[in-house]
């Protein structure tokens, strides 16, 4: 068994707008003991999201909110340490919620092996995990995409807006990316195979959608909401359909920025706004997984791994992530095993 210190993050305060580092406390604890029909797992890959900030807000959610005092919570991908669960054995590599630290317990409902034929292990809480998932079934599910649509994809460099790009032109569709800098547009153009790209700090949103889409849109992705999104609608085709998976730009907000105005594009375009959580389809997951797995096997979708050395930095890592730090998908490295 390792030494008996556990390192946590907690939650100290609740953020008013942007977390500060101040808002959370680096602590140590004992490692837990499993009990009967749990696994004790150490925290190899640790997975930041921007739908944690919603959290750390005290108010009605998909999911509850973190305590004061309680663990930041996340997905992991762990390697297990001792178990006492039938059909998991040390060594195992397993994904879980254990949230903000180096040691958890996962029962069987929360421990989930990782196939490792499938890719790097860090894949199964990126591309092969929970933003890869949330890309495919969201875009063809919710978007519907049809040969020769035009989409628009919002944080498009991002863990979810970059797949979402790509299996839209494995759809023989016309894809349009907003990203936040020189850097990640040339990225999501050259590298990923988007048709065009626009940096919305430098550039006008809705002059640079008028000319990039010149056939009008007919998905639009919704990773960020705000201004961007209110720049995009204007340029829906009839019957448009946009699928709002994120809403990054209003998560500091108490109240959304993007008011009933937008409406009016929803209206006469006879458009079709749909919000979606991925774990709608958590019936059809390994047949995401596996098609996803074929497609990067087959070069057809690349991904970018933001990668954070060290538990330590997770909280300067989820706060600059909110500022659109990250490049692609943001992982702390817990471990070197």
């Amino acid at each position: 068994m390792p030494e008996n210190v556990n390192r946590q993050f907690i939650l100290k305060t609740r953020p008013d707008g942007m977390p500060r580092e101040s808002d959370f406390e680096f602590v140590q604890s004992a490692i837990p003991e499993p009990e009967h029909g749990q696994v004790l797992v150490k925290n190899l890959w640790m997975s930041i999201d921007p739908y944690m900030r919603g959290r750390l807000r005290d108010g009605p959610s998909y999911a509850p909110p973190v305590a004061i005092g309680g663990v930041l919570q996340g997905e992991a991908v762990c390697r297990v340490v001792e178990s006492r669960l039938d059909g998991f054995s040390a060594g195992d590599i397993v994904r879980g919620h254990i949230g903000w630290q180096e040691y958890g317990v996962l029962d069987v409902t929360g421990a989930h092996a990782v196939d490792t034929s499938l890719g790097p292990i860090s894949t199964a809480v990126g591309v092969l995990g929970m933003p890869g998932l949330t890309a495919y079934f969201g875009l063809l599910e919710v978007n519907r995409p049809q040969p020769g649509d035009t989409i628009v994809v919002s944080a498009a460099s991002g863990a979810v807006g970059a797949i979402v790009g790509q299996i839209g032109k494995i759809m023989g569709c016309r894809v349009v990316g907003i990203a936040g800098s020189d850097e990640k547009v040339a990225y999501i153009v050259d590298e990923l195979g988007f048709d065009a790209g626009i940096n919305y700090n430098t550039q006008d949103v809705a002059s640079a959608i008028e000319a990039a889409c010149p056939d009008g849109v007919d998905c639009y992705f919704d990773n960020v909401g705000g201004e961007i999104t209110e720049a995009v609608m204007p340029y829906f085709n009839d019957f448009a359909r946009m699928a709002i998976c994120g809403r990054i730009s209003e998560y500091n907000e108490d109240t959304p920025s993007m008011g009933p105005r937008v409406m009016r594009y929803v209206h006469y375009k006879q458009a079709v706004v749909e919000g979606f959580l991925v774990f709608r389809w958590a019936d059809r997951y390994e047949e995401g997984r596996a098609r996803l797995a074929d497609w990067v096997r087959d070069g057809k979708i690349k991904y970018r791994e933001d990668i954070v050395e060290g538990f330590e930095n997770a909280a300067k890592a989820f706060i600059g992530q909110l500022g659109g730090a990250n490049f692609g998908k943001l992982l702390i490295k817990v471990s070197d095993e």
